[in-house]
């Protein structure tokens, strides 16, 4: 067995199905890895370092345009964004079928690697779905707009273009607290993706985060005020804790205004 070690990154993931692909080792005998994912090491199996290229990127990505269709790239594109560690080498499995089979490969549930990247691909879009709802943005110095998010998969290129649809004249800032990156929309222009830590390390007091929450300014009473009306609409006879959980979960409420204290 050998095993092709990439990065976590859309890129990598496809330069590690060409070299796997490319090998000519056949389909069974070789293995997609994310690098860092803690994996237990096989016993007799050769493990290869993946080389990022945009070379072979592009092939693969060009394949996929010639020989297949924009949904299913829609799909392998979801998958690699989740969590799961085996995420590469669930794209690959796919992609043997897709190719095979086509662009209606979609359509073949009943095949186990097809399943499998559609449920991954469902739990993104699940979730982006969600946050495009629960997201909660603070107006800071300078007339910016920012927002803090922790989502499990990383669905910041999901999300961003919902908003820079709706607020194309804002400048705003949403950032992925558990990657440490974050989606820049400057006011009129396109949004990008920023990779860098934005929050306060251990004795430094200059986080890009922090700078900008604790910056003077009004937004403190419209939060105040947002709080009090989330409070005063509520039926307290009518308070169903379980139906609440279900609709919104726990995990977006340390994210969101109307559940902080303060």
């Amino acid at each position: 067995m050998t095993v092709y070690v990439c990065g976590a990154e859309f890129e990598s993931i496809l330069c590690g199905i060409y070299d796997a692909w490319m090998s000519r080792k056949g389909h069974e005998n070789v293995r997609l890895e994310i690098r860092g994912t803690n994996q237990d090491m096989e016993l007799f199996a050769d493990y290869v370092d993946v080389e990022p290229s945009r070379d072979k990127a592009g092939k693969v990505l060009e394949a996929m345009r010639i020989k297949l269709s924009q949904e299913v790239f829609r799909q392998v594109y979801a998958a690699s964004l989740n969590r799961e560690p085996g995420r590469a080498d669930a794209v690959y499995r796919f992609l043997i079928q897709a190719f095979r089979r086509g662009p209606a490969v979609t359509d073949c549930l009943q095949e186990q690697a097809v399943y499998e990247l559609f449920r991954l691909s469902r739990r993104v879009y699940n979730e982006s779905h969600c946050l495009t709802e629960f997201i909660r943005f603070s107006q800071v110095a300078g007339n910016v707009l920012v927002s803090r998010i922790g989502p499990e998969n990383d669905v910041l290129t999901l999300v961003s273009p919902h908003f820079a649809d709706r607020m194309p004249a804002e400048n705003w800032v949403i950032y992925d607290a558990n990657r440490q990156k974050a989606a820049v929309h400057p006011a009129g222009r396109d949004w990008f993706i920023l990779n860098q830590a934005m929050e306060r390390k251990e004795g430094r007091e200059d986080g890009v985060w922090q700078t900008c929450l604790t910056a003077e300014g009004d937004e403190a009473v419209y939060q105040q005020l947002w709080r009090a009306f989330f409070d005063a609409v509520g039926i307290q006879e009518r308070r169903n804790p379980v139906c609440q959980r279900t609709h919104l979960p726990l995990k977006y409420r340390r994210y969101m205004t109307e559940f902080q204290n303060g």
